[in-house]
């Protein structure tokens, strides 16, 4: 009965966003996140995705290409720097957001997210993101940094205003290997 972290998160998102939205992937990955978003908002929506390797950018690519979604822009960038790309229409805007904290499975798994890149990331999308709507964190801790990411991360959304925001943990606790968990954060008021 209790969901997975993957399918609760994906259902977190389908709960609270809608055809039409704007919503950001801030780590494409494989690009599995960036379909399920697509799915979400539908053609009259759009989904930007971030991330720096080159190889999730490719994959991701390949996989909209694949599914044949023309309303998904896949931006080689990390996503500290995701206002540079949101359109006007975006901005204030957003509907939510999905990160998978760690590395890219399969790959160079010294290239990992970092607390500062995330916090910041986090802090740019609370700015713009619609009342009533989520960041969705999946985090992955068992890696090199890892715990000093979800150290940090805790540590912030801790201290958000609770007038503003809703922040929730899911987790396993008797799971071994530093089983992924999901922070979430529901924005309750526009102001931030």
């Amino acid at each position: 009965m209790l969901k997975r972290v993957i399918p609760f998160a994906h259902e977190l998102l389908q709960n609270s966003m809608q055809s039409g939205d704007f919503a950001i992937d801030a780590t494409a990955g494989n690009g599995h996140d960036t379909v399920m978003l697509a799915d979400i908002v539908g053609h009259s929506g759009h989904v930007l995705a971030f991330d720096v390797q080159k190889q999730a950018v490719e994959n991701t690519k390949t996989r909209i290409q694949e599914m044949g979604l023309n309303h998904v822009t896949v931006i080689h960038d990390g996503h500290e720097h995701l206002e540079r790309y949101l359109p006007e229409n975006a901005r204030y805007n957003l509907g939510g957001a999905i990160f998978n904290l760690g590395y890219l499975p399969g790959s160079d798994k010294s290239i990992v997210t970092t607390p500062e890149t995330t916090i910041t990331a986090i802090q740019l999308l609370l700015k713009h993101l619609k009342k009533g709507r989520l960041i969705v964190l999946v985090v992955y801790h068992g890696h090199s940094g890892g715990k000093e990411e979800k150290d940090a991360l805790i540590r912030y959304l801790s201290q958000l205003d609770q007038k503003v925001y809703q922040v929730l943990q899911y987790q396993f606790l008797n799971q071994k290997n530093n089983p992924p968990f999901i922070l979430a954060i529901e924005k309750k008021e526009t102001r931030s």
